[in-house]
């Protein structure tokens, strides 16, 4: 006979015990409301143990090895290649050998409950939890659930991709040892940072991309990452199409490229892109149906609300990946902070209706500075809009571009390439955008990111004076050629 199911009653349950949904369960609580995290695996999610964490303590290393060997009187100095094994040993510690118990102690010193299990929506405000101990439970919130469910690899239409063992990103960034030969599918950001790093770490890599290596970036910052995974020896098949995939007999696996050819791997990593994780959260059971492509889809507004679902008020929410609109860890744990605030004020009578853009309560970033670091060698950082998007937004848009070429980066290393773009409103004379290419680069975006929030005008920006020599003086000579 089997149990009845614990019934609990919070004021909200988050699914999802990610970066995100801790972020919303800890503003709830600090909010005075009473939480709990559904979590059915790690809580602290995919960017602690498989994503944000372990990749960049795989190109971390290699970056500053090629800044020592870039730089004279350090060159002569180090070696030429890195001691893989210590590498992965270093990546095992920033994923704190995939244990939770820090997450789950701070979970409980922040007054949130934690149930570890598998959850979905039952009804309005209803959740059943299919408790990995085996226990069920039946909670209800009374104020609000919340999404939180990160996302899943997309599974590209490769013939006989079902029926052989590939690496996701997960398997690439939890790798115990490094394969000899590596196939990458996928230019986007994940693909190109593990193409580089398991390059450097001593596999021969191929990655092959239907585009041009991170299409969605302006092609000039894009062609120095290029050239960066180039000189590592990536050989790269741009605008190629994988066609079939398929295992051999001593268990290598060999790729049928559109162009005729083929490419024989140790190991194939897919990293074709990513979409919200919705599926098993039963929300069909309130009305969401399939889109087009037979995937579930939400709607939600600036406080990460979910349009369109039954109930008395408001209780659905979405955030950080699941939400769909920016799959990016930081621009999530920012959703989450401004929906916990919204839901705490909803639940004490503060906050009626939509938030007003840029209050504590919205996500209007979204729309306007979203930052993104692409954390090869050299860095690609960009935040808002490129000048396409900006025109396509009804902008009166212009841009200025320049070739990183200051005393800071003449210091910085022997033959610094780098290259840097600003978006400019010309009918409010504000930044809409800025892109940085180059090593170290990353370091220049969070100036970008206040300039753009802020709208901080082009004829007060030129008083914001760059310390010299640093490679912040691109800055300067990107407004002087404005004009300024």
């Amino acid at each position: 006979m089997m149990p009845e199911p614990v019934e609990q009653e919070f004021d909200v349950v988050v699914i999802g015990a990610g970066a995100v949904g801790e972020n919303v369960a800890d503003r709830v609580a600090q909010g005075g409301l009473s939480v709990v995290l559904v979590e059915a695996e790690l809580v602290g999610g995919e960017c602690s143990y498989w994503a944000c964490m372990p990749s960049k303590a795989l190109l971390r290393p290699g970056t500053a090895l090629h800044a020592a060997q870039t730089t004279p009187g350090a060159k002569e100095a180090v070696t030429r290649t890195l001691d893989a094994a210590a590498v992965l040993k270093r990546r095992d510690y920033f994923t704190s050998n995939w244990q939770d118990d820090s997450q789950v102690a701070w979970v409980k010193d922040s007054g949130i409950d934690l149930i570890r299990g598998h959850a979905w929506l039952t009804a309005p405000q209803g959740v059943q939890v299919a408790g990995l101990d085996g226990t069920s439970h039946r909670l209800r919130a009374r104020h609000a659930v919340v999404l939180a469910t990160g996302s899943m690899p997309n599974t590209p239409p490769i013939e006989g991709l079902e029926d052989v063992q590939v690496w996701g990103t997960r398997e690439a960034t939890s790798a115990s040892e490094v394969p000899e030969r590596l196939a990458v599918l996928g230019g986007g950001v994940a693909g190109t940072e593990l193409a580089q790093a398991f390059a450097r770490l001593g596999s021969a890599v191929t990655l092959v991309t239907r585009g041009r290596l991170l299409g969605k970036y302006p092609e000039e910052a894009a062609s120095l990452v290029a050239a960066g995974l180039r000189a590592d020896g990536v050989e790269l098949r741009l605008h190629t199409e994988t066609q079939r995939i398929s295992t051999n007999d001593d268990g290598t696996l060999s790729l049928r490229l559109g162009d005729g050819t083929t490419v024989t791997a140790d190991k194939v990593l897919v990293s074709t892109g990513r979409h919200p994780a919705l599926e098993g959260l039963g929300l069909e059971s309130i009305g969401v149906e399939p889109d087009d492509r037979g995937q579930l889809a939400i709607t939600t507004d600036n406080s990460g609300l979910v349009q369109g679902v039954p109930g008395d008020g408001p209780w659905l929410y979405a955030v950080g990946d699941a939400a769909g609109k920016n799959l990016l860890t930081h621009q999530g744990k920012y959703e989450a902070r401004a929906t916990g605030d919204a839901i705490a004020a909803r639940a004490r009578g503060e906050l009626n209706g939509a938030p007003e853009d840029w209050s504590r309560y919205s996500h209007t970033a979204n729309q306007h500075a979203v930052p993104n670091v692409v954390f090869t060698d050299p860095e690609l950082a960009t935040v808002g809009r490129t000048l396409e998007t900006a025109r396509q937004d009804g902008f009166n848009a212009s841009s200025v571009e320049l070739p990183i070429q200051v005393a800071g980066s003449s210091l910085h290393s022997e033959n610094y390439e780098g290259w840097a773009q600003l978006v400019i409103d010309e009918d409010r004379q504000v930044l809409l955008g800025a892109t940085f290419a180059g090593p170290d680069v990353s370091e220049l975006l969070h100036a970008a990111t206040i300039a753009v929030v802020g709208q901080v005008p082009l004829n007060r920006l030129w008083h914001a004076v760059p310390s010299y020599p640093t490679i912040s003086e691109v800055w300067l000579r990107l407004l002087e050629k404005y004009g300024l």
